[in-house]
Formats: structure tokens, C-alpha cells, sequence
């Protein structure tokens, strides 16, 4: 390609709104415009670097033995209420009306859409199992996008969903495309971190994340440094712990009564150190939380047996719930692990007024008794004996409580958040922690969507059965802005050369005569050997070519000019350094240094 003929459009300054590198660079080479908030256009130049993620991630799973195909990105919105996620995906997602008032919904994910077009196809085991994919378009009305095309509202995704008969073939299935990533990025030169990770609004079991560290990842990354141990916060888990009173001894269990002490003006656990002279590790803490759409069954409890409940396809669940969080005074709730627990889309602490209403008191003097809702204990209260609470009373708090004797709780489950320095549940070593932005996601939906949406074969034995799921998901657009952001200097990009928009630039310094006649014999050779160039012939001083070039990142660069002439200059993208060569050595060069780079990335 000549440049006179191509766009280059770059920018000396990126625009006030971008942060990070990848967007910056994104909007200062011409590879993306923005088109309105949360919204980005790829120009040709991006277009090409987006098109050759795009081409890895295909050539690797249809390698693996997937079968692409093409949903339509516009789905019946009955789809989404048969599975049960009409109300539950939230307001992210965006649902027009067509003329005659059918809803529609702008994908925003396709469980539904391929679990409905298999559903039309499948009847035997003999036809199991198979891995399906698309790379399509998909929207989510994000109410703060941000970063470019890392956080957008309209975005490219790749989504595989695999279909087996049974638990092992799943496995099976879902170790064959989490070999496929690791192939994949390797391919783009991304160093990615696999942690362990909540599956969300998708639901499902065995979720895996493949993150890239950033400094303003979206992410925190629990890290143990003595093992493999890794995981997204929102799903991390560490050893127990044996709580301790103010002695550092084991809490030791009592028989006294609780009794209840007057505590004016005590609200937060920093008070009740103060007040009772003791460490936060003896302290219940009791939160009310809100809880959207809970499909947990609870009509044995008291508070919500006759509670009005929601049907959408085959999941039942509770618009609206309230619930009491109990957790160790010195840890803090996990909310994402806390909807997971629940079986919720969502969980925020409840408001001063519906406080007060389900617990009797104000927020500091909740307790575990009295309550009007249920109690979920977290697992850091197990151990816990003769401690401090909240008498649910204003001006109150209750000593010597015991839990199991003094309350009983609904259920007990791991709702704590992580933090460094906590053990690491598999070998004891401390955690750390980084930031990182999440590229691809996978995990086993098992028969989530399958059955809710009735979808059924005949086994070896005629008998109707319910085929399992995996899930898979890549982000084009995120993964093109990760390698930008992991590869990149103070003058631009520097594109690994399997994702460059071309691998060599050849520059003359002036596009005339002895200069032009040798850039354009360079030109048409290395064309006619597979290499991918950009000539730029474009009147300009040689100081703007050379910045555009790296700008854009090119990754080889040749410069033919008047006083190196019959030479010409070769220069990596990434040197400083720069080869006097012949013509011809400069044209073998660039060959063997492009194929290099490609096996390299490719082995």
C-alpha cells in the first residue's frame, strides 16, 4: 500500500478524555475515531490490526475443531425470559420494540440465541459433541464507558458455547478451547495472568479468566508467589483462620448469658475497640443488605414464605430480598461473592430507613437477634466464640454471644473479601495483589440454559436427557487495546508483528528519482515475497515520516536516502540502532526477520 493512497490521519496530542496508553495512541495514530460516547469507529489503519486479531483467535479454534457461524445480533426478547434473564441482566442491556411491539434485545451476550438454534437441531447423542463460535457484534449500555475501546458500549466478541452429553465431555471441551487461548494470546503477544473468577449474570461453574496486568486494570488479581494459586477478588478464597481474642489466644467458647451493655455513642467497630478494650477479631458484624432477584428457595423462611416470586422460563426468583450479613468485625463483604451465594444479580447495602426497618436499630447497633429477615453468616463466624454484637436497640451492644446457641443463620457460606497478606488456601503462602483487565472468560454453564430453555437428546438408551454447556468469550477490541498497552514506548506503538498493520514501512526520504526508483523496487519485491509494506510516497519532510511511522508502529522500517545511496538504512521498530545494507541485503532482511518474529509468536 502507498501511503498517498491510504489514511494517515495522526494527532501531535490525544484528546483530554483518554487515560490510558492504549487509547491515547488508538486516537493520536488514526486507528480509531469516536463516534459518541462509548461508541469508536476503526479506521483502515486499525481496521487491519483489528481484522488480524481477529484472524488468530478463528484460525485457532477452528484449529481445535470449532464451528463458526453467524447469529443475528438483534434476538427476540421471549428468548431471554424463557432462560430467565429478561429482568436479571439489568439495565445494560437495551430493548427496543419492532413495529409490532414484539421486544427485541441488542446482544449483549448469545446463550440465549445459540441455545435456541441448537435446540431446532438437536436430537441424538450421536450428535455430541460439538463447540459452536461466532465473532460478532454485541452492545451493553455502560453507564461509565471509558478507555476507548477497553470499556465500550458497542464491542466485538467472540463467543464459543460447547454442547456435550455429559460432565466429562464437558471437561474435555472446555480444557480444548482453554488450550486454544493460551495458543491464542501467545499469538499476539500478550503475557496473560489465568486466575480463578466469578461467573456473574452468565452463571455456571468453573470459571477461569485470562487477565493482562495494567495500572488501571478493571480488576484486582489475588497472587499467591509460592504457587499457581490465582484468582479475580470477587472469587478469591483463602485458609481459615483461627479467630483470636485480645490475648492472641483462641476465642474460647463460654456459658455466661449474653447481657446487654449500654454503649452511647459507640457506632463503628474502631468504637467498640475503644469502648470494650478488645481487638475487632471478637466482634459480629451485622450489615443489611438488598438483593436482586434471589433464586434461592426460601419459602422456609419465616420472612419470605409467602413472598411474591417471578417465573421466567424455569427459574424462580425473589425481585427483591433483604438479608443480614454477619461477618468477622476486622473483614469486609464481598459483594460479588455474596450475589453468587445467593444466587442473585445483584446485592448493595441496604438504606438508613430499610436498615432500621428490618433490624430495629440503626446502622452500628445491628445484631443477629431480632430480626425480621434472614441471617447469612460468613464463614469467618464459624469459630467465633464469646463475642461482642450489636443489640439491635439503639444505644446498645450485647457481650458474650455465641454463635449457633444465641442466633441461628439461615445459612453460612464464604462471603469475605481478600486482601494481601491474607494464606493461600492451597499452600499457606501470602497473598499479593495487581490490577489487570480481563481478555477472554470461560466456564462450564452445565445445564443452566439447556434447561430452562428445554433443550433435550435421546441417550444410547432412548432416554431423553439435558446436553451441558460451556461457555467462552474473547474481547477483539480489548485484546488489540491489551497489546497496545503492553507494547509500546514514548513514541508510539510497537506492534508485535503478527497483529502489525504492516511489517515493514519503507521511507524515502524525498519520493523522487534515484530514491523513488529504489523505494518502488523494494516496494514490488518485498510484495511479491508475502511481506506486507507500506510505502510512503507522501510529500512530507522526512522528520513527520519517521514520527508517523513510529507513531503507527510499524515494525521494520527501510530509508532510502540520497547519501546512503546505492544503500539503504534498516532499523527495528523497537532499536535505537540502525544497518547500512545493500538493496538486496535489506530486502533478505526484512524476510528473515519477519519470519522469525511470526514463528516465534506462532510456536
Amino acid at each position: 500500500m502507498k501511503a498517498s493512497k491510504f489514511i494517515i490521519s495522526t494527532l501531535r496530542d490525544a484528546p483530554n478524555d483518554c487515560v490510558i496508553e492504549s487509547h491515547k495512541l488508538m486516537m493520536r495514530s488514526g486507528m480509531t475515531r469516536k463516534l459518541g460516547n462509548g461508541l469508536y469507529a476503526y479506521m483502515p489503519l486499525g481496521y487491519k490490526s483489528y481484522m488480524k486479531v481477529q484472524k488468530i483467535i478463528r484460525e485457532e479454534l477452528d484449529e481445535a475443531g470449532c464451528l463458526e457461524m453467524k447469529p443475528t445480533v438483534i434476538q427476540p426478547g421471549e428468548l431471554w425470559k424463557e432462560s430467565g434473564r429478561w429482568d436479571k441482566m439489568g439495565e445494560e442491556m437495551l430493548k427496543p420494540q419492532n413495529r409490532q411491539g414484539q421486544d427485541m434485545v441488542v446482544s449483549p451476550t448469545a446463550e440465549e440465541a445459540f441455545t435456541a438454534l441448537v435446540r431446532e437441531g438437536l436430537s441424538s447423542y450421536k450428535q455430541l459433541p460439538f463447540t459452536l463460535y461466532q465473532i460478532n457484534t454485541k452492545y451493553r449500555d455502560e453507564i461509565r464507558p471509558r478507555y476507548g475501546v477497553m470499556r465500550g458500549r458497542e464491542f466485538t466478541m467472540m463467543d464459543a458455547y460447547s454442547f456435550d452429553k455429559d460432565q466429562k465431555d464437558l471437561d474435555a471441551s472446555y480444557d480444548n478451547v482453554a488450550a486454544a487461548y493460551r495458543r491464542i494470546f501467545k499469538r499476539m503477544g500478550l503475557k496473560t495472568i489465568s486466575v480463578k473468577a466469578d461467573t456473574g449474570a452468565m452463571g455456571g461453574s468453573g470459571s477461569e479468566e485470562f487477565m493482562v496486568e495494567s495500572p488501571v486494570g478493571d480488576d484486582t488479581l489475588i497472587l499467591c508467589p509460592d504457587c499457581d494459586y490465582a484468582a479475580n477478588v470477587e472469587k478469591a478464597a483463602c485458609a481459615k483462620e483461627t479467630p483470636l481474642n485480645s490475648k492472641g489466644e483462641p476465642q474460647v467458647k463460654t456459658d455466661l448469658p449474653v447481657e446487654e451493655v449500654a454503649t452511647p455513642n459507640v457506632f463503628s467497630i474502631e468504637d467498640m475497640e475503644k469502648f470494650f478494650g478488645e481487638k475487632s477479631t471478637t466482634f459480629l458484624k451485622a450489615l443489611v443488605y438488598k438483593v436482586y432477584n434471589c433464586a434461592l428457595d426460601l419459602s422456609k423462611t419465616e420472612e419470605y414464605k409467602n413472598a411474591e416470586t417471578v417465573t421466567e422460563g424455569k427459574q424462580t426468583y425473589y425481585p427483591e430480598t433483604y438479608w443480614c450479613v454477619l461477618i468477622r468485625g476486622d473483614l469486609d463483604v464481598n459483594e460479588a461473592k455474596l450475589a453468587s451465594v445467593l444466587k442473585a444479580s445483584g446485592a448493595e447495602l441496604a438504606n438508613d430507613e430499610d436498615v432500621l426497618k428490618y433490624s430495629g436499630a440503626p446502622h452500628g447497633f445491628v445484631g443477629p437477634r431480632n430480626l425480621k429477615i434472614p441471617v447469612l453468616a460468613d464463614d469467618s463466624t464459624l469459630e467465633m466464640h464469646d463475642c461482642f454484637a450489636g443489640a439491635g436497640k439503639e444505644g446498645f451492644h450485647i457481650k458474650h454471644v455465641e454463635p449457633g446457641r444465641d442466633f441461628t443463620a439461615f445459612m453460612s457460606a464464604d462471603v469475605r473479601t481478600v486482601v494481601p497478606g491474607n494464606k493461600c488456601p492451597c499452600c499457606g503462602g501470602e497473598f499479593y495483589m495487581k490490577k489487570g483487565n480481563e481478555l477472554g472468560h470461560i466456564f462450564k454453564l452445565g445445564d443452566k440454559y439447556t434447561k430452562s430453555m428445554n433443550v433435550t437428546f435421546l441417550d444410547e438408551n432412548g432416554k431423553q436427557q439435558v446436553p451441558t454447556m460451556g461457555c467462552y468469550g474473547i474481547g477483539v477490541d480489548r485484546a488489540l487495546a491489551s497489546i497496545i498497552e503492553e507494547h509500546h514506548d514514548e513514541n508510539g506503538i510497537t506492534w508485535p508483528m503478527s497483529v502489525a498493520p504492516y511489517h515493514v514501512a519503507i521511507v524515502p526520504v524525498k519520493y523522487d528519482g534515484e530514491m523513488k526508483a529504489k523505494a518502488d523496487e523494494i516496494y514490488e519485491a518485498l510484495s511479491k515475497k508475502g511481506i506486507e509494506v507500506l510505502l510512503d510516497d507522501r510529500n512530507e519532510r522526512p522528520g513527520v515520516k519517521f514520527k508517523d511511522m513510529d507513531l503507527i508502529g510499524v515494525p521494520l522500517r527501510i530509508v532510502v536516502g540520497e547519501k546512503n545511496l546505492p544503500n539503504v538504512e534498516f532499523k527495528v521498530r523497537t532499536s535505537s540502532e540502525a544497518e547500512l545494507l545493500s538493496v538486496e541485503a535489506a530486502i533478505e532482511k526484512v524476510v528473515e526477520t519477519v519470519n522469525a518474529e511470526l514463528a516465534k509468536l506462532n510456536g
